[in-house]
Order: C-alpha cells, then sequence, then structure tokens
C-alpha cells in the first residue's frame, strides 16, 4: 500500500529513557572511541556522550512511528524495504549521563523519490521537565513504496549547506578498518536492534548480500575522525551532525574517511567511502558551536 502524506504532523507519545555512564562509555567503546572525555569517571562521574549517541535512546521513538494511526498502513513486507537515508542532528548542548530524557517522534515530511517514498520524522528529546537536549531528522526511504497524496512537509527541517563541487579535494583521508563483529557489537553497545544488521538470514530475506553496517556507525565512526583532524579532538564542540547515505557497508571491511578544509563559518564537510570505493555516506557535515543551524 502507498505510504500516505496525512501522517505529516502527526506525533507518537513522550518515551522515557535513563542516560547512564555505562551505557555512553559502551556506545564510545563499540566505536573504538576510548578519548577520556568519554570513559575517565575519575574526572568527571557524568562523563560526556559521543555526539551521535542520541541515536540510542531515539530508536525506540523512531519505531513508534510504525504503530501511529496514519502509519500502519505499509506493510510488514514493505517496512523492510525501508532503509536510512539521511539524518541531521541537531545538539543543543553536550549530552553527559546521568540524565532522565524525554524523546517524541513527529513525521515531519512526506515526498515522493524516483526510488520509493521518503519520510521525515523529527525526533525531539528534552530532560524530563526540562531544556531541550537535542532535535533528529531521521529520512527514512521506502524502496517501491508509493506515495498517496501529494507531498507534505512542515517545513521545520534545518537549512542544507551547499553541496561540495565536484572537483573539491579533500585536505586529509582516515583509513579506519571494520571487524566482521563490528555490527554485532554496536548493536548491543548502541542498543540499536535491526536484525539486518546482526542476523544473516533476515538480510537475505531482506536482499541483501550479507548483515551490513549500521548507517548511524559510519556516520558515528566518521564524526570520531572529523573531531580528531578538524575540531582539536573536543566533542563537545559539535552542534551539529548531518549526512546521507548512499552504499553499503559490508563486513569485514574498511572506511575511508575523506576530510574538506572547514567553510567560512567553521563547517566541515566530509564523506565517507567503503571498500569498493563507492560513497558510503555524502553530504557529511559537523558544524560547532556558534554556527548558526
Amino acid at each position: 500500500m502507498p505510504l500516505t502524506s496525512e501522517c505529516v504532523g502527526v506525533s507518537g507519545e513522550p518515551l522515557t529513557s535513563s542516560v547512564d555512564a555505562r551505557w555512553t562509555m559502551a556506545y564510545a567503546a563499540g566505536l573504538g572511541d576510548a578519548r577520556a572525555a568519554y570513559t575517565d569517571t575519575r574526572a568527571r562521574p557524568d562523563v560526556l556522550a559521543h555526539p551521535l549517541f542520541p541515536v540510542c535512546f531515539e530508536w525506540p521513538a523512531f519505531l513508534s512511528t510504525r504503530h501511529l494511526p496514519v502509519g500502519e498502513n505499509l506493510s510488514s513486507e514493505e517496512r523492510v524495504r525501508g532503509v536510512h537515508a539521511s539524518h541531521d542532528l541537531v545538539l543543543h548542548r553536550p549530552l553527559r549521563a546521568g540524565v532522565e530524557l524525554e524523546t517524541r517522534a513527529t513525521v515531519s515530511r512526506v515526498a515522493r523519490r524516483p526510488a520509493g517514498a521518503y519520510q521525515v520524522v523529527r525526533l525531539d528529546t528534552r530532560e524530563r521537565g526540562g531544556e531541550p537536549v537535542c532535535t533528529t531528522w531521521y529520512g527514512s526511504l521506502f524502496r517501491g513504496v508509493e506515495v498517496a497524496g501529494e507531498e507534505r512537509g512542515l517545513g521545520d527541517e534545518p537549512p542544507a549547506h551547499a553541496k561540495l563541487p565536484p572537483d573539491a579535494k579533500p585536505v586529509e583521508e582516515v583509513e579506519i578498518p571494520i571487524a566482521a563483529t563490528a555490527a554485532h557489537v554496536y548493536t548491543e553497545c548502541a542498543r540499536i536492534w535491526n536484525p539486518i544488521h546482526s542476523d544473516a538470514a533476515v538480510a537475505a530475506r531482506a536482499g541483501l548480500p550479507g548483515i551490513i553496517l549500521h548507517g548511524t556507525a559510519t556516520l558515528a565512526l566518521a564524526v570520531s575522525a572529523v573531531v580528531d583532524r578538524a575540531l582539536g579532538g573536543d566533542p563537545e564542540r559539535v552542534a551539529r551532525i548531518a549526512g546521507r547515505f548512499t552504499a553499503m557497508v559490508p563486513l569485514p571491511s574498511s572506511l575511508r574517511v575523506r576530510i574538506f578544509a572547514p567553510e567560512r563559518d567553521g563547517a566541515v564537510r566530509f564523506e565517507v567511502r567503503n571498500a569498493a570505493g563507492e560513497t558510503a555516506l555524502r553530504d557529511g557535515l559537523v558544524a560547532p558551536r556558534g554556527v548558526p543551524v
């Protein structure tokens, strides 16, 4: 069945989560990022969370949109065809362990794409009874699925940066080996369960050659490299992360993060290529605090 654009603007119930140091440290460890800010509880018991850690507590809220009254028109077979196509996260402040959070999902946009139906879900997180923590726009492409009704959007997404020129040259490239067990480790450390990343039989039923690395793992690994190479090793400077997923990362494998010169406002652009030389992530962006988002 088609994905109806009537779902735009519909929100789910807020879901609560407790972010403790065990979870934030496990996420960083699953990425192989052992910087002291994430792991040294002697310096501060409320250790810093990796900038992409919000994907962990956002995942249940994102899944909840499947059960909205206007969201159940897709069959289970059509939902399996949904792939993570884009990600845009705004961190309103650095996130630390020891907080109780509420996350609410709202369908922000439905549009037609040549390959299928594109849906953006906005995930708003705040401390329970307190201030906003982060906002994410999570884009999914449902391959081969039609859209019912006119394309609709709330117009709430951050402005996109201009695309890099085709002849842009990176100022630095970072090679990252990806172990055969990387997806299993990331699944458990992030507490994000999607069996195409850890169950070969499920991946085969989805038409994949084998289990593949999570898109958010690819993005998080790239962000760690950008923090090291372009932000002086300081993850607290990260205010916005964005990118589009365009090719799979099989396991075992490797990634090449290509980092470009900072723009005038200090934003850092990057892309990620898989071992076959395909662009696995394009239009990558890390914006430091002080850059309008």
